[in-house]
């Protein structure tokens, strides 16, 4: 897999993306040469048309991620993924037409346009037939050994065969080793699929101090087989870490974690400008929402809660107030249902559309809070927390945001297994932080929103 973003993607979707750009360009290109014909070298080359079907293919290609096109689950050619396919060029037409009306001329000319779309429509769909068929073949795969059994290693052999577009061949794991499980069986049985038939062991035990067959391991590195820990390929395949079995000196010796003073600046400053920009945009419609709430029910218009922040500190977090006045009075502090009874009718419309967090743009401005972070926890919760979850205090080395890794990928948690989960998410955040990945969350963030996606 490579490291890109600060995520972990199969090589399969950088040959994928690398094809589908050649095809659009050069499905451009061609309805660019045959509209134009003799003029087409004059145009592409002295009318900067070169250039304006790169954009294009670049704008295309954008398109096909918004629809999740390039999502592993997403790489075959069902009648859902088929259909978002076909919206591509239709999204691209649209733009386009837009483009060429505010701004005459920025466009090669709308017949050229045109039939560059009607190829490509046809070339994406031949492309996406053909690497479905490469993909499959098992002279491209990886083959790969499980050593380990229980819960996490069948977890990781589930993952790893629920992918084949990973390219991951699963050929053996101790989990079919019969009989008493020792270090000599365990042993046997890696070995007899080495060498020549795997290409790489991965470790997924549990209990290594005494039954892990580490001269074996050891002989299999020597002569080229990659050997490597389940919690990093866990990691790759759900795009979270798993704290049940986390150790401190994995923290400790991980790639990532990395909180310089440059990229802590670099980090408030992105989120102050975004933070500034969009309240400036939302402005009209404050006074809308203001009315909303004051004629739907009495009480405050904004809602203060305590929320803990930063290496912990409690700050006040500010929200639209979509609940009944005094919610809390009886219960005390205790988690929202997505059909909560205290919920008022319009802070449900509110939630649903995220304009109750507006708000929360001025906790960003005034540096408690990141645009892009782990979801602030009240203190009474944090303090359950902390004494239920292992490493949850680990969330709180960076500021907290109104958006985050766990929201776009994690429905809403009202359950200390929910905050378990969520945090298995947090963490992974928190190793790989990174700016283009606030920005890959905040593109994610707005897809989510747009498309009625998740709950964040």
């Amino acid at each position: 897999m490579i490291r890109f973003f600060n995520l972990y993607y199969p090589r399969r979707v950088f040959f994928l993306l690398a094809g589908e750009a050649f095809v659009v360009w050069i499905s451009l290109l061609i309805g660019a040469i045959l509209c134009y014909r003799e003029d087409s070298y004059v145009v592409l080359t002295f009318g900067h048309g070169y250039y304006k079907l790169l954009v294009l293919t670049a704008l295309t290609l954008l398109f096909s991620h918004w629809l999740s096109l390039y999502d592993l689950t997403n790489f075959g050619l069902s009648s859902a993924s088929y259909q978002r396919l076909l919206l591509v060029p239709a999204m691209v037409a649209l733009m386009s037409a837009a483009a060429g009306y505010l701004f005459p001329g920025v466009l090669l000319g709308n017949s050229s346009l045109l039939v560059g779309l009607g190829v490509m429509t046809v070339a994406l769909t031949a492309w996406r037939y053909a690497y479905c068929w490469l993909a499959q073949q098992r002279f491209l795969q990886q083959r790969v050994y499980i050593l380990g059994v229980g819960e996490r290693a069948a977890r990781l052999v589930r993952g790893l065969r629920q992918i084949p577009q990973l390219g991951i061949d699963v050929v053996g794991w101790s989990g079919n080793i019969t009989g008493e499980l020792t270090r000599e069986s365990l042993a046997a049985d890696v070995l007899k699929y080495a060498p020549g038939q795997v290409h790489r062991v991965i470790v997924a035990m549990d209990d290594r101090r005494e039954s892990m067959p580490v001269l074996e391991l050891l002989q299999l590195r020597l002569i080229g087989i990659q050997v490597e820990d389940a919690t990093s390929w866990l990691e790759k395949l759900s795009g979270k870490i798993d704290v049940q079995h986390l150790c401190p000196s994995w923290i400790i010796f991980a790639h990532g974690f990395r909180f310089g003073r440059a990229f802590q600046f670099a980090r408030r400053a992105l989120s102050f400008c975004i933070a500034l920009v969009a309240l400036l945009l939302v402005i009209p419609i404050i006074p809308l929402v203001a009315f909303a709430i004051m004629l739907d029910s009495p009480g405050p218009l904004f809602y203060a809660q305590k929320r803990v922040g930063h290496m912990g500190k409690i700050f006040s977090c500010y929200k639209f107030r979509t609940m009944k006045k005094d919610a809390e009075a009886d219960t005390g502090p205790t988690w929202a249902d997505d059909d909560d009874p205290r919920i008022t009718r319009v802070g449900k419309w509110l939630r649903i559309f995220r304009l109750d967090e507006i708000p929360q743009l001025w906790c960003v401005l005034k540096g408690d809070m990141a645009l892009v972070g782990p979801r602030p926890e009240r203190p009474e919760f944090v303090e359950q927390l902390t004494k239920e979850i292992p490493y949850y205090n680990v969330r709180h080395v960076v500021r907290p945001g109104i958006t985050g890794w766990a929201q776009i990928r994690y429905k809403y948690g009202n359950t200390v297994e929910h905050a378990k989960e969520k945090l298995q998410y947090d963490l992974f955040y928190v190793k790989n932080t990174s700016l283009t990945l606030d920005l890959l969350i905040i593109f994610e963030t707005l897809k989510t929103i747009t498309l009625g996606r998740g709950a964040l």
